[in-house]
């Protein structure tokens, strides 16, 4: 009888010093495992790390096909930063449709771009992108278009939006290829944080 009490004394004295931090191990496991690939986690957290400052850019390259924007202003600002997701409005000039977006989704970090009118409704063509490949770093990411994308814009299919953080901050540059072709590259002066008004 006595040995009894005692095993259950025991038992209920180890529930009480190890089953409470067991739980909390397991919640910080999955607040810190939001992503499969370590790589895309470091990599959001790069981007996070840039939260509440905005950046000058340029247009490097435009197809010769495609109108320049060469001559307007770029401006990207890091605006919201969370554990799931980093959002980074992108304005050319006076026009602030676009924002880009950061996303965890289904174990994946995942890249859309976000077009609204000047009422905050949504454009027809908006959220396209792609999931990360496995093949990133925590500076370098490649999104290859996705099946929503594939669906939205057909001739986009194809595309790969790959976005580079200088290991020492001092550029984030944004390119998309389609079919292997560069379309599109801007780059953005990490180094020197402007004034967003």
């Amino acid at each position: 009888m006595i040995k009894k009490l005692f095993l259950i004394l025991v038992v209920a004295l180890l529930a009480v010093a190890f089953g409470p931090r067991q739980q909390v191990a397991e919640e910080a496991e999955i607040s810190e495992g939001l992503l499969i690939d370590d790589n895309q986690q470091a990599f959001l957290k790069n981007l996070a790390s840039l939260c509440g400052q905005s950046f000058a850019g340029e247009e490097v390259y435009m197809i010769p096909e495609n109108e320049s924007w060469g001559h307007l202003d770029f401006v990207m600002h890091v605006s919201v930063c969370e554990d799931d997701h980093v959002y980074i409005p992108f304005h050319l000039s006076e026009d602030r449709s676009r924002t880009w977006m950061f996303l965890v989704e289904d174990g994946l970090l995942r890249f859309r771009h976000d077009h609204r009118h000047e009422d905050g409704t949504p454009e027809e063509v908006t959220m396209y992108g792609g999931y990360a490949t496995n093949q990133g770093t925590p500076f370098v990411q490649h999104f290859p278009a996705d099946e929503y994308t594939c669906e939205l814009i057909p001739y986009a299919c194809t595309n790969e939006w790959i976005v580079m953080i200088a290991e020492d901050f001092s550029k984030l540059t944004y390119r998309l290829t389609r079919g292997g072709v560069l379309r599109f590259e801007a780059e953005f002066d990490l180094s020197n944080p402007i004034n967003l008004e």
